[in-house]
């Protein structure tokens, strides 16, 4: 298992830059997720590793060796594809074997990894089928046999669970983290799904426009984001943003913005003694608000719609003319167009730049 290094990668197609120069670094053994909205770059940093596309510029690195100017087949990568890629004449077992084959590795070898690939993915009652015989969930098993039995270095998947749909995406999604535990391999996974980065990686890696905004451990992404980016797009709901200005009373630093006033702790307000600009943004997360509002600080909000997830519920709310969400339990209903105080609790809120987007 390679530890592997992109430094300076660049990829341009024509005079679009998809990708401007990338510095990063992957660890032997870990399981990293590229995340990010379409067009971040994510999917254009796999195929560069897997040498589907070439580079524009900089080198990449296995235990210090450039192989940018490898063959796919000379990478020691197996990939698996959004697609599954199967060959449909093919039953499932010689669509699993296909790179053994073409690799003239014995018959008897070939056989042994295809069962034992097989019944750890659960699939080796089916080896006998075509793909046109099987689920979408067990074709997207078969395309990751078809990329465990080369006992490759590195596996990368490029958003495999996408085309499922949402039961069986997360039936998949775990059997991938259970998965994860029993093979020793360096795994790039590449998604637009925060739940999927946050299930499955032992580092995120949040990228957008080809920048890397910030990578951690998914607590470090939820806890302490570096701007409003990955803010916004780790944790589900989605974080609340309100803009307001810096005011100063009875010896407190307060936001006072559209249809609110939120006092800061003296930690945020310490932080925030040398910013020369009194407009900012708050962040504050659906699961920071309390039904009982002597919890926190007040706030009056008007109910707009309430969705009903089971043992939760997400409203979403007015505040002025911004719009919030709330995370609740669902105890009791809520009714649309009420309006009801909540307590914020201000030791969660963030604090982030208007201008510059970044955490203060």
């Amino acid at each position: 298992m390679p530890e592997i290094l992109f430094e300076k990668v660049e990829k341009a197609y024509g005079n679009v830059r998809v990708l401007p120069p990338l510095d990063l670094k992957l660890d032997d053994g870990e399981f990293t997720v590229l995340v990010g909205p379409s067009g971040c770059g994510k999917s254009t940093t796999l195929r560069v590793l897997a040498g589907l596309e070439s580079l524009s510029g900089g080198e990449i690195y296995f235990d210090g060796k450039p192989i940018g100017q490898l063959e796919p087949k000379q990478r020691d990568i197996a990939m698996v594809f959004q697609d599954y890629a199967l060959y449909p004449h093919m039953n499932i077992a010689r669509n699993m074997s296909f790179a053994l084959r073409l690799a003239k590795v014995p018959k008897a070898e070939i056989d042994e990894k295809v069962q034992r690939v097989a019944n750890l993915l659960n699939i080796g009652h089916l080896l006998e089928r075509k793909p046109a015989e099987l689920s979408g969930g067990q074709r997207q098993r078969v395309a990751m046999g078809r990329a465990m039995v080369r006992d490759a270095g590195t596996f990368l998947f490029d958003e495999p669970l996408s085309n499922l749909d949402a039961k069986l995406r997360a039936k998949m999604r775990t059997e991938l983290a259970e998965m994860r535990n029993t093979i020793d391999k360096n795994m790039v996974y590449v998604t637009h799904d925060q739940v999927e980065a946050m299930t499955l990686g032992d580092r995120i890696v949040v990228m957008n426009e080809g920048v890397i905004q910030q990578q951690g451990t998914p607590e470090e992404l939820f806890k302490k984001p570096v701007n409003i980016f990955v803010a916004g797009f780790i944790g589900s709901p989605t974080m609340n943003f309100i803009k307001g200005e810096l005011v100063e009373e009875k010896n407190k630093l307060w936001v006072r913005g559209d249809g609110f006033l939120l006092p800061l702790s003296a930690e945020q307000a310490k932080r925030l003694s040398g910013n020369s600009s009194p407009n900012i943004t708050l962040g504050i997360r659906p699961s920071s608000f309390s039904s009982d509002a002597s919890r926190g600080a007040p706030i009056e909000l008007k109910i707009s719609v309430s969705e009903y997830l089971g043992a939760q519920s997400v409203l979403v709310t007015k505040c002025g003319d911004q719009e919030l969400l709330v995370e609740m339990e669902s105890n009791s209903p809520v009714k649309a167009g009420s309006v009801r105080t909540f307590g914020v609790l201000t030791d969660e809120i963030m604090v982030f730049d208007t201008e510059s987007g970044l955490c203060i």
